[in-house]
């Protein structure tokens, strides 16, 4: 006979990804003339599960290299930025979002400027990032159970199986000796 059994489990209970575009806008101390370059470093996040609404928050640093003073001068402006962004991550049929579960985040794609330029004396840019949820929660699955299955190979305590004596008696000359060597005589025998 066979049936189920339900077994309550920690699994990845849903999983997702989100791509997101943010602009922002930094102003340096002097106008700036030119952007040279914008790049962004130490970024940190961390996921959070708050009352079954999950979210990414992090931060990073936005470096801007800028000239200034018709082009004769550089300067580079440091900001930090953060965020914090909702996923609604689908969660499985049999799972449930409690305070418990975990929440893994991992970045798909790095935070990376997509586009800047001056407006004014400040510089507008945009961030674009992609990242990467799982949430781990408790969920049920159910197993296949069945009744009279026995996968145990009996075992025995040092015991040779009958089949091998009988083999052996079958190959055994009663008159191995008298045949081991015909020209040898026997010591008893008188001469």
């Amino acid at each position: 006979m066979t049936y189920f059994k339900e077994i309550v489990t920690k699994a990845v209970v849903g999983k997702g990804k989100k791509a997101t575009t943010q602009s922002f806008t930094i102003k340096p101390e002097e106008k700036p003339n030119t952007v040279l370059g914008c790049w962004i470093i130490n970024h940190q996040f961390n996921g959070v599960n708050a009352n079954g609404n999950i979210y990414v928050n992090g931060n990073y640093d936005v470096n801007v290299w800028y000239s200034y003073d018709n082009d004769t001068k550089t300067g580079v402006c440091t900001k930090n930025f953060s965020y914090s962004d909702k996923m609604n991550v689908p969660i499985n049929t049999n799972a449930n979002l409690t305070n418990n579960s975990e929440v893994i985040v991992s970045s798909l794609s790095d935070p990376n400027v997509v586009d800047v330029k001056i407006v004014g004396d400040t510089i507008k840019f945009d961030v674009r990032k992609e990242m990467g949820i799982e949430v781990v929660g408790d969920t049920k699955i159910r197993v296949n159970v069945e009744d009279d299955y026995d996968d145990y190979v009996e075992i025995t305590d040092d015991e040779i199986p009958t089949e091998v004596f009988d083999e052996i008696d079958s190959q055994i000359k009663e008159d191995y000796l008298s045949d081991s060597n015909p020209n040898e005589t026997n010591n008893n025998e008188q001469v």
